[in-house]
């Protein structure tokens, strides 16, 4: 009637064809997602830790580092980090740059949540390690972060999810994730609708399975810290 066919037959056989070329763009979506947000809790955490610091010296330079690392676009900071550097003899590989990309945009934020984690802890546990003549870092490292980590998984599942779903501003450094094969494929084929519809539902599938993993997680890591042995 409107001169629109659909031949689901063909379209399925197009679709079983290109899954195994977007299963490799997704093993480096994955990879990217994993490797930023490994970098980002572990600079995350130096943040939140710098800016808490009694020392105005360490903490206003730390403070003033993640604002304007949070005020500043991802696709600018990856441009910089891709363009910039190499005038400076810092060549990284296209995959590195964007996992270290997303990892530093979304330490700042991160650390913003190791803050509000480290804050719900109860002023007295740390009197109480002062008491017993515990040293600052091992009082961080042993009372404090153990039992703030379980409050924040939450906030940290849903900057997980984040992550995975910037992923795609890669592409502009020419890194084969998913996004951008699909639109390779798209534009050898002249058929953008059945690959961009798989990434999107491949996608939902992720996010719904990260959101699945964190409930459990947030539900079985016990509010009152985690136990070091």
């Amino acid at each position: 009637m409107f001169g629109f066919e659909w031949d689901t037959s063909s379209n399925w056989a197009f679709a079983t064809s290109i899954f195994p070329i977007l299963m490799r763009g997704l093993l480096v979506t994955l990879q990217a997602t994993v490797l930023g947000f490994f970098i980002a809790i572990v600079l995350g955490l130096v943040l939140a830790a710098l800016k808490s610091a009694r020392l105005k010296l360490i903490s206003w330079p730390a403070r003033f580092i993640s604002e304007f690392i949070r005020d500043t676009p991802l696709l600018v900071q990856l441009f910089f980090l891709f363009y910039v550097l190499p005038e400076y003899g810092i060549v990284l590989p296209a995959f590195l740059t964007g996992a270290l990309a997303l990892g530093l945009q979304y330490s700042a934020y991160i650390s913003e949540v190791y803050r509000a984690g480290i804050e719900s802890i109860p002023l007295g546990q740390t009197e109480a390690a002062r008491a017993l003549d515990l040293s600052p870092r091992r009082t961080f490292g042993v009372i404090i972060l153990p039992q703030a980590i379980p409050r924040i998984i939450p906030a940290l599942g849903n900057y997980l999810v984040s992550i995975m779903k910037d992923v795609p501003v890669l592409s502009v450094v020419a890194v084969l994730e998913m996004l951008n094969v699909a639109k390779i494929i798209g534009d050898r084929t002249f058929n953008y609708l059945i690959p961009l519809s798989m990434v999107g539902i491949i996608y939902l599938v992720l996010t719904l399975l990260a959101a699945v993993v964190i409930r459990q997680l947030d539900q079985r890591l016990p509010k009152r810290g985690i136990p070091l042995k």
